[in-house]
């Protein structure tokens, strides 16, 4: 792991794959917590975790360096979150025909593995989940849909991911919830933040 200042007020910590980023991720929450770092967000993100809003960036590198993250397993006690998942996605048999798996292979594979969000981006409230093995991941679509509807259930790359609102998007289209996702008169507004465990069931 490699600790960089971005500025005089944060710090940009570059990980080895994203297991690093959860460890590190929830290792800098609970020091937060506790009181032992002092920082405004904690952001994670594919490779990366940024510490903004330090006091300085210079100290707090120190300060992070210093530490030695407690292993993953330890943070397993986290949120959790069951999505209601119909699976009709209009990508789904494709996807199966990559995994060369029938489609009902490939939907208790999905509902059968229990993700983690890992980060957010793209859009307010959407989550990357991860937690496939290898060899599951699939290619984004070669052109992306003008419209993807709210609550569509979808895999790109090595992610699942769910849609908070409807939009563009080359995702593969595997399921669709009536779960709301992200909602700007709630606290948090995204259901779905870092570390929380999350399993799509089948509705």
């Amino acid at each position: 792991m490699w600790i960089r200042p971005v500025g005089t007020r944060a710090l940009l910590l570059e990980c080895a794959d994203s297991a690093e980023v959860e460890t590190w991720r929830a290792e800098l929450w609970r020091r937060r917590e506790a009181g032992e770092l002092v920082a405004v967000d904690i952001v994670p993100a594919a490779r990366t975790v940024l510490v903004d809003g330090v006091p300085d960036a210079g100290e707090a590198g120190e300060l992070v360096a210093g530490w030695t993250p407690r292993p993953a397993a330890d943070y397993r006690d986290g949120d959790y979150l069951e999505v209601p998942t119909v699976y009709d996605g209009e990508d789904l048999p494709a996807v199966a025909e990559l995994w060369q798996v029938d489609i009902d292979t490939a939907v208790a594979r999905i509902s059968g593995t229990e993700l983690r969000v890992a980060f957010c981006g793209f859009a307010p409230g959407f989550a990357y989940l991860d937690g496939f093995p290898d060899g599951w991941a699939v290619p984004r679509l070669p052109s992306p849909r003008p419209r993807v509807p709210a609550g569509a259930v979808a895999l790109a790359g090595p992610y699942a991911g769910i849609y908070p609102s409807a939009s563009p998007g080359g995702w593969r289209l595997v399921g669709r919830t009536g779960m709301r996702l992200f909602d700007v008169h709630r606290e948090p507004p995204a259901r779905l933040v870092p570390g929380t465990r999350v399993r799509l069931v089948p509705a």
